[in-house]
């Protein structure tokens, strides 16, 4: 029970429950006196909270990671932007690397095509729900401007030409409407199905599925309808000139640069090669992957062409670029881009199936030669980069995070402000991983402009995988980058088939998935636990070794008490378990069990076999991450092991503790013991609070799949489905959900979810601090177990540490999830640790010696401990959070965090000004508490609950950082603290940069003088209103955007807003944007190469008869 707190004090308290905003100083100056000086005299004096509710402020910061179900794709060839669609409306943008950005469409609709309008610094997208979007660029948070929304027509395709303010749209009933991007209007020019084709079809020509301008004249359209028929349309006299018919189906439609060829793609795998002048068949039809037939009938058809480029150059072959068209016998075959250049054609195979591809090229202008230097190929799980000018095709290196999906994410820790030397010691091992063979060039999208953040600390995040990989990532200053991978699957024997597979795995697939990671920065090491029940215990190496035997404990953690014989008393009669021995023998594996009754399983009784293999031949270690020693829980009796639900790693005492729905061990990793192997029952000893109905083991195999609700009544809380990606957040959110938690807890097993390591006081009695283990279970209780240490050294190798459980010090309501400890000014006390050395030294043992000092637990000098000064625990639950004063062991402070939901993840994490807990709840509220006071600073309500992904991977960190990943391939970055917030402007990168417009193609002094250049159009005269009128008003709706002038206006203001305020020119500017590109377009229109040789002899003459003079 928690002790009342004194009568000056609960005013206040009640106070602080409710009111967020900051306690009048004066209440803090108030302390009860004491009448006697006991030694916990200063519990009760309040310590002054520095974090106030305004230190606080939620905002997302930056989504790392492969773009979620991509379906679209655009790049801009002048400012070198990459821009992706995906089917949740989600829009992501990449410049150089570094430079990333992520927009979302407020439909959610699926990006079906991106358009950008180039070196603008604004994107057009088109949504499956027929909206057309144009994005500004020209902010570091790019906003929607404008959005048209149609109401009678199917967006099927769309077209922007190059420095064109006129937008094409072609539709699924086969019409054509054309949009102004400045206005975002509708023109009155419409074209219509049937004009197009008149009587050359009697069928309707279905879709639009492709349309384009000639290159050489802007006054001719190409439109490519899906039945097969494509028409050349011309604007000006509002006629079909010609039309070209196949009989398969239309896929995609590509210009030669010089206007006078096109090429199609078509569903049965060919390509036709089209004169503008000779409507009447294809000059060429290739198929490409088709086997030919000797006797000259058309080859076998082969799948469909999806898209195909034609990209010229000057001083070789075209290059001729598709996806798809192989021949349907190659089944098993994976996806395939082909790139025909000359008489070679390669065919590159690639992982993932292609979602699009473009084809990179020197130019913006489609009526030059195009000289094509590079292929973006986008793959529904993977971006790949080709390099054209290299021989082979080498792809370039992916320098953006895409593959932290390569296996499923399993896993996630999070550390901010992390030790310095940490990166450059994970990045100069992880360096060496590197793949070799790729291009030697530099990565081609290098657009944009870093941000100038001041954040200056270093972070890193862990993600464990399905496979058994860990990998190590640089985030600093809101970028990601991988710095080394561990692949732990490496310790144990792999199956070579199916049949192979062992009979004693506890899931059905992925057996070496990581569950729950515990690291120790400063030691740098690592340990974790994965779903089939192991734990493998790491040391960070610089040096190569070969690990002849790796080192295994086998331990036996099973709930195995009798069933009670006679079932009417139940619960009334429980015999007192029996009282543990507080230090088992350490060369023990596991200490003797009780009898238990068990059935042979299907395939014979399994009993003290672990579910995995671990290798026996020798294993080699290269520099980084090398297996220190496994621990393996083994099968008992026929029922198998629980899955690990809680893990913690202690450098400076050498352990490693780790518990499940069974009970827990600690293992001292230093001689490689189990020195203590209790069931959770058995940590109580006698004063076993719950009337518990014992019972025999479970012999059923353990299922794996998908999360189950448990329903009422139901016996058990572990007969659940679990995945084997799930952890111990999984349990509490099943059970929580059950309407009768307190009769299902009873009858449950009591699961070890949370550990500490830390110097305190375990006895009310104790004088000094001592160094224990404090461990939470899902019943809301904490026990203490204490550590008696032998002297470091030598001696530590040799003596046994002795362990003996203290019992029950803390109840709470719900799952413990975290424990944290604070001395007595409030500051955060870490745990003990030792500082990393190399093992692998060749001194034996006296350079060791020297380094493997323990550092003292106070953080910073000024909170060294004195003997008679109090400490904080710290403790959150599921459902609340406690603050208890030791050595009192009496409760100073309370709060309920929640009534309806549960607390998924919770963190005591340090902030600049002070420390707070934050808490994630499942109803999606995210919310921080002071420290010690418990005084509620922040709650929001940030995202529901839609996943378990978002459950099992949300993390806090230090200094207002958050994660969680927000899709099976991306990584949300979120921030709650204000200062993080305000700064976060400075710290994006820019997207768009002032860059000048190439200059465009000579036409030569001939092709000026007698035509046969590029035809220009004054497409003002023919699509304004003077020209083709309004269209009609029930056609699409004009929706402004709230990055547009009318959306400012109401916005809140700040730096974002102010920013787009002033580039909000973009939309009243005419169709040139900026000063540069209006002097470009005037010398292009104007250049002529005779009238510039007479301008430089002018200027010569001029020049010298000046310097005469």
């Amino acid at each position: 029970m928690c002790s009342r707190p004194p009568p000056s004090l609960a005013p206040e308290r009640k106070m602080k429950k409710f009111n967020i905003r900051k306690v009048l100083d004066g209440l803090t100056a108030v302390s009860s006196p004491s009448s006697s000086p006991q030694l916990g005299a200063k519990e009760n004096e309040l310590i002054p909270e520095t974090l106030q509710s305004e230190h606080f402020q939620l905002c997302k910061t930056v989504r790392h990671g492969f773009p979620y179900q991509p379906s679209s794709m655009a790049f801009d060839p002048v400012q070198k932007i990459l821009a992706i669609g995906t089917q949740s409306g989600a829009l992501r943008l990449f410049g150089r690397p570094g430079v990333e950005c992520y927009c979302q469409h407020e439909s959610g609709s699926a990006v079906i095509q991106l358009q950008f309008l180039i070196n603008e610094g604004a994107l057009v997208s088109a949504l499956a729900d027929d909206s057309i979007h144009m994005w500004n660029l020209r902010q570091k948070r790019p906003a929607v401007l404008h959005s048209l929304k149609f109401n009678k027509e199917r967006i099927t395709f769309c077209h922007l030409p190059f420095q064109s303010k006129w937008l094409y749209i072609g539709s699924e009933r086969g019409n054509i409407h054309i949009v102004n991007v400045e206005s975002f209007t509708l023109s009155g020019y419409t074209i219509m199905w049937n004009k197009a084709i008149e009587l050359s079809s009697k069928a309707h020509p279905g879709p639009v599925v492709h349309i384009s301008d000639n290159p050489m004249d802007e006054g001719k359209l190409i439109i490519g309808f899906e039945s097969g028929i494509v028409v050349l349309w011309d604007l000006k006299s509002k006629r079909a000139e010609s039309r070209y018919t196949y009989d398969e189906a239309i896929h995609s439609v590509a210009w030669h640069h010089e206007g006078k060829q096109f090429i199609c793609s078509h569903s049965d795998g060919t390509l036709t090669i089209w004169n503008i002048k000779s409507p009447v068949k294809p000059i060429q039809t290739i198929t490409p992957h088709g086997k030919q037939p000797k006797d000259g009938k058309k080859p076998e058809p082969c799948k469909p062409i999806l898209k195909v480029e034609y990209k010229t150059t000057r001083a070789g072959e075209p290059f001729m670029i598709f996806s798809g068209g192989l021949s349907y016998d190659t089944v098993g075959r994976r996806p395939c881009l082909t790139v025909m250049h000359g008489k070679s054609t390669a065919v590159l195979e690639m992982d993932y199936p292609i979602v699009d591809f473009l084809t990179l090229c020197e130019t913006p202008y489609p009526n030059d030669f195009q000289e094509p230097y590079a292929v973006v190929v986008l793959l529904e799980k993977d971006l790949v980069v080709i390099d054209l000018a290299q021989n082979g095709y080498p792809i370039f290196e992916n320098p953006y995070p895409m593959m932290i999906h390569e296996s499923p994410v399993t896993s996630c820790e999070y550390l901010a402000d992390c030790p310095v030397d940490l990166i450059p010691a994970l990045y100069s091992v992880g360096s060496r991983q590197k793949r070799q063979g790729y291009s030697k060039k530099e990565w081609p999208i290098g657009g944009g402009n870093w941000g100038l953040g001041t954040q200056s600390y270093p972070e890193i995040i862990i993600t464990g995988h399905a496979d058994g990989s860990v990998k190590f990532w640089d985030a600093s200053a809101i970028m990601l980058q991988v710095l080394y991978k561990l692949k732990t699957a490496k310790v144990f024997e792999k199956a070579r088939c199916k049949e192979e597979k062992p009979s004693t795995e506890i899931v059905d697939e992925d057996p070496f998935a990581i569950q729950l990671m515990s690291w120790c920065p400063e030691s740098r090491m690592l340990c974790v636990a994965g779903v089939s029940a192991h734990v493998i215990i790491y040391r960070f190496s610089k040096q190569e070794i070969t690990t002849e035997v790796v080192q295994l404990l086998e331990v036996r953690l099973q709930y195995e008490l009798n069933d009670i014989e006679s079932p009417d008393v139940g619960g009334d009669q429980t015999p007192a378990p029996p009282t543990p021995s507080t230090c088992p023998s350490p060369q023990t594996t596991g200490p003797q069990t009780h009898p238990s009754t068990s059935s042979n399983s299907s395939d014979g009784m399994r009993d003290n076999i672990p579910c995995l293999k671990v290798r026996s031949s020798p294993l080699k270690q290269s520099p980084g991450y090398q297996v220190e020693l496994v621990v393996q829980l083994v099968w008992v009796s026929g029922e198998p092991p629980q899955q690990i639900s809680s893990l913690a790693i202690n450098s400076c005492y050498g352990l490693v503790v780790f518990g499940n729905s069974n009970g827990l061990a600690v293992v001292d990793y230093l001689q490689k013991t189990v020195l203590l192997n209790l069931g959770t029952v058995e940590l109580y000893g006698s004063n076993d609070p719950y009337q518990r109905q014992l019972r025999s083991p479970r012999k059923s195999r353990q299922p794996s799949g998908g999360l189950c609700d448990i329903n009422e009544g139901s016996a058990t809380s572990e007969d659940h489905c679990k995945s084997p990606t799930s952890d111990n957040r999984d349990n509490s959110f099943s059970r929580s959900r059950s309407s009768s938690v307190t009769s299902i807890d009873k009858e449950s097993r009591e699961a070890i979810t949370s550990f500490f390591f830390c110097e305190t006081y375990t006895r009310k009695a104790d004088g000094g601090l001592t160094p224990s283990l404090w461990v939470g279970t899902s019943l809301g209780t904490v026990l203490a177990i204490s550590l008696n240490m032998p002297p470091a050294g030598e001696q530590r190798l040799l003596q046994p540490v002795i362990v003996s459980p203290c019992g029950t010090l803390i109840r709470l309501k719900g799952s413990v999830l975290r424990m944290a400890f604070l001395d007595s000014t409030g500051s955060l006390l870490a745990s003990a640790f030792e500082p990393w050395y190399e093992p692998n030294a060749p001194a034996n043992g006296e350079e060791r010696d020297k380094v493997r000092k323990r550092r003292p637990v106070s953080v910073s000098p000024s909170t060294s401990q004195e003997l008679n000064e109090n400490q904080y625990a710290v403790v959150c639950s599921e459902k609340q959070a406690k603050v208890i004063a030791l050595p009192s062991q009496t409760c100073v402070f309370k709060h309920n965090i929640t009534e309806t939901s549960f607390v998924l993840r919770a963190d005591v994490v340090q902030m600049n000004a002070g420390i707070c807990l934050a808490c994630f709840c499942a109803n999606g509220h995210i919310m921080t508490l002071s420290l010690p006071g418990l005084r509620p600073l922040l709650d929001v309500n940030y995202l529901p609950l839609t996943d378990m992904r978002i459950a099992r991977t949300f993390c806090f960190s230090n200094l207002g950082q958050a994660l969680y990943l927000t899709s099976p391939t991306e990584i949300q970055r979120i921030t709650y603290s204000q200062e993080v917030c305000e700064n976060l402007q400075e710290m994006l990168g820019e997207l768009f940069t002032p860059v000048e417009t190439p200059e465009a193609p000579n036409r030569g002094f001939f092709k000026g003088l007698f035509g046969g250049g590029a035809q220009s159009l004054d497409r003002e005269d023919l699509f304004g209103e003077t020209g083709a009128g309004k269209a009609a008003r029930s056609l699409a709706q004009h929706i402004p955007g709230p990055g547009g002038i009318e959306g400012m206006k109401g916005a809140a203001s700040g730096i974002v807003g102010d920013l787009a305020r002033a580039r909000i020119a973009l939309d009243e500017r005419g169709q040139k944007l900026g000063e540069v590109e209006e002097r470009t377009a005037a010398m292009m229109a104007s250049a002529d190469s005779f009238s510039k040789h007479a301008h430089e002899m002018m200027l010569k003459c001029k020049d010298k008869k000046w310097y005469q003079f």
